[in-house]
């Protein structure tokens, strides 16, 4: 068996690699960002689940955590292949809503 001979990016491409690269990881880091923001700032989501009343608030948490909870004891019976799958899909949402936050704020000067 042969192995693949792989041709060496030009200058250009190296370049457009690049900038796609930070880019994308520029708008994870916006989407992390404005996710967290959103959660815990004043009229936020927690302030929301909490403004209506407290066992409300802690049972919308509490489902949250038994929900991660789950996830993290369940980490051993999904196969390796499966597991290296929905990393992307987490990186590319956070992108996604790194970029819906950045639209936002240009369009309106508020996050």
């Amino acid at each position: 068996m042969e192995h693949a001979r792989y041709k060496p990016l030009s200058d250009v491409s190296a370049l457009f690699q690049a900038a796609a690269g930070f880019a994308v990881a520029a708008l994870v880091m916006l989407g992390v960002g404005g996710t967290i923001f959103k959660l815990v700032a004043p009229g936020g989501w927690l302030a929301q689940a909490f403004g209506r009343n407290l066992a409300g608030g802690l049972a919308a948490v509490l489902g949250l955590l038994i929900v991660g909870l789950c996830v993290w004891l369940t980490r051993n019976t999904v196969s390796t292949g499966g597991r290296n799958r929905y990393p992307e899909i987490f990186v590319y949402a956070f992108a996604l809503a790194g970029a819906a936050y950045a639209v936002r704020f240009f369009a309106k000067g508020t996050p």
